[in-house]
């Protein structure tokens, strides 16, 4: 073969032995190479798919927690990445689990002093966004809770990463104080998930006394509740409300936050506050042994906040978003009237309205496609009886937001039904 096809020998040897090793040929001592016998039908070309369907791209969209691009302060993270990433870090190796205590720290440090958290550093996971703490924990308490409570209406992805590990759905009712402790009384929950200082998607807040009522029932039970603090740092008319968290006294209290809302969805970087009494649960687990973030991600965002550029940065989110809030009042008192009320406002990074005199829903819909508008109905993502258009502004600039009221009111208006 190597004289027919002017090849070295060691090419044809090389040859001959990776398809031994591949199990095409068999070896057979002084009577050389045979073909082995193979099971198969006969290879088949297949089509190559060159196209993918794609979603309907928009032109205004009013999703309900997105960020403008240039938001991220992309010049300062360049920056600290090269700062950050030298021969000092150990690439091969696997990290700790729980996220590296640089980072944790500096977390726990903004927690106590901005949240009012009672945390350490060793008590802090840090994750790969909200459903990935979610399922973790999800995981852990697998043993110990059956039944799990939601606020109802409530944060759907919540419900539905519980329910894929199994657990029955207990919905608590939403009161004008946030969730109802009466009616969680009533249920066979133990562990109860809830968003405090905002709820989602009403907007209100639990009072002092019916926090504290709250944690008293739950030491009580021996149950657990899951403090979710998704965007505290957005709060336009008031401070900030501290967490539930620094109320607890007796351990019951797992605190969840995330650096989706203010500085980027894209990073991927959650965190979740362990209760002491849970830490054993999680270093015993499989999960504790390896990281949920990158290496990378962690070390530059340790920098982010060590340097002092966290605080400065959610000043700057915030009043930016606060002026985009304004606007967008402003713009629906212009151009929708008395037609419409204001359900929730004042935090986060959406706005919920309804219409106050008849309305053709079904017209609205088809209008609103074809002006190429994209609406987010409360109800779709969490159930229960509350309606509202969730208008989210963070994610325009305030002349697209001008532009995009704009057209949105033009359906709006000719939706409205005859008096």
């Amino acid at each position: 073969m190597a004289s027919l096809y002017n090849l070295s020998k060691s090419t044809v040897t090389s040859a001959y032995s990776q398809l031994f090793a591949e199990g095409y040929v068999e070896s057979r001592a002084k009577r050389g190479y045979y073909v082995s016998d193979l099971y198969f039908e006969p290879f088949k070309k297949r089509a190559v798919c060159l196209t993918k369907s794609t979603p309907k791209a928009y032109r205004y969209d009013f999703f309900p927690a997105r960020l403008t691009s240039d938001s991220f302060p992309l010049k300062l993270w360049k920056r600290l990445y090269t700062k950050t990433i030298n021969e000092s870090l150990d690439l091969g190796a696997y990290h700790e689990g729980e996220g590296t205590l640089g980072l944790r720290q500096e977390i726990a440090k903004y927690l106590v002093t901005s949240r009012g958290v009672n945390t350490q550093a060793e008590q802090i996971i840090i994750c790969s966004g909200f459903s990935d703490a979610m399922g973790l924990l999800a995981r852990l308490l697998q043993k110990r809770y059956t039944y799990f409570g939601m606020e109802h209406p409530g944060y759907h992805v919540a419900r539905k990463v519980f329910e894929a590990y199994h657990y029955e759905i207990e919905k608590i009712t939403v009161t004008e104080q946030g969730l109802s402790l009466p009616a969680l009384k009533k249920s066979q929950a133990k562990i109860v998930y809830i968003t405090p200082s905002h709820q989602y998607p009403t907007g209100v807040t639990i009072p002092i006394p019916n926090r504290l009522q709250l944690l008293e029932y739950i030491h009580k039970i021996d149950g657990l509740i899951i403090e979710d603090d998704y965007d505290s740092e957005l709060a336009y008319n008031n401070r900030p409300i501290p967490a539930l968290q620094g109320l607890d006294k007796y351990d019951r209290v797992v605190y969840m936050g995330t650096f989706a809302k203010s500085l980027s969805p894209a990073l991927r970087v959650s965190y979740m506050v362990l209760p002491q009494h849970l830490l054993p649960l999680f270093k015993e687990s499989y999960d504790a042994h390896f990281p949920r973030v990158s290496l990378m991600t962690q070390r530059v965002l340790e920098a982010f906040l060590k340097e002092g550029h966290w605080e400065k940065h959610v000043r700057k989110i915030r009043m930016l978003n606060k002026k985009k809030h304004k606007l967008m009042l402003a713009l629906f008192k212009e151009k929708l009237g008395n037609t419409y009320e204001v359900l929730a406002q004042g935090g986060g990074l959406a706005i919920l309205i309804m219409p106050t005199v008849p309305f053709n829903w079904k017209k609205f819909h088809t209008l609103l496609e074809q002006f190429s508008i994209k609406v987010y109905l409360a109800k779709e993502r969490s159930g229960g009886e509350f309606e509202a258009l969730r208008m989210g502004f963070g994610g325009f600039s305030k002349e697209e937001m001008k532009e995009a009221v704009t057209e949105f009111s033009k359906a709006w208006n000719a939706s409205l039904a005859p008096s």
